[in-house]
């Protein structure tokens, strides 16, 4: 029984803290904290979330190589360790959330274009980035149309005209042109508990005294 206690007072005292350190409030961590543990035992259930878990919820498929399933679960294993934490899902996934600053999505969204992590934006990760994401939604672009879209990113974005684009000028970028982050925002997040009604119900949230 103290053994569940305090598991319980850990848990309300995490949920407290990432309250205060995201766009998230402590009712919406507890739903989060749902999400996660489904997804972190999806294939082994060690409260952690793999690679494979992340991409079987992402595609329902392990086996599916992607590019951008890699590049998402790198910038959210900050720890870099190969596994995600329930901190570091909620404290990424909070970049996401409508209220988050607009810095700090130019910020995820420059690092997910980065491929390379060099510290810039190159035309080669670009095109690497739009050609992967494509094959993965089964769409197919003229290579034309994908050089057209990268040729204008960079005359626009790349104000030092030396072939790539470092932070600076993405944040000047993405202030000039709003919409490149609008797929930085899922417009669910900003009341979670209404967008997934399911995950209210849950008894390891009910059950929880310190949980209100």
């Amino acid at each position: 029984m103290g053994c569940v206690w305090g598991k319980q007072t850990l848990e309300h005292q995490n949920f407290a803290l990432l309250a205060a350190q995201t766009c998230f409030v402590f009712r919406s961590n507890s739903i989060i904290y749902v999400l996660f543990k489904k997804l972190s035992s999806s294939l082994v259930d060690d409260g952690l979330i793999s690679k494979d878990e992340l991409q079987l919820g992402l595609f329902k498929s392990r086996k599916k190589q992607s590019l951008f399933a890699d590049r998402i679960f790198k910038l959210f294993d900050y720890k870099q360790d190969g596994v995600i934490e329930f901190q570091e899902f909620v404290r990424s996934l909070s970049v996401f959330h409508p209220a988050a600053p607009q810095e700090e999505k130019a910020i995820f969204a420059f690092k997910l274009y980065d491929t390379w992590e060099t510290g810039f934006i190159e035309r080669d990760e670009v095109r690497e980035l739009i050609s992967a994401l494509l094959e993965e939604s089964d769409l197919v672009f003229p290579s034309d149309i994908i050089e057209t879209i990268i040729n204008k990113t960079f005359e626009d974005a790349d104000s030092k005209r030396d072939g790539k684009i470092d932070i600076e000028e993405w944040k000047q970028f993405v202030t000039r042109n709003p919409s490149v982050l609008k797929n930085m925002t899922i417009p669910h997040l900003k009341d979670i508990t209404t967008a997934f009604p399911s995950f209210v119900v849950k008894p390891e949230i009910e059950d929880d005294p310190n949980i209100s």
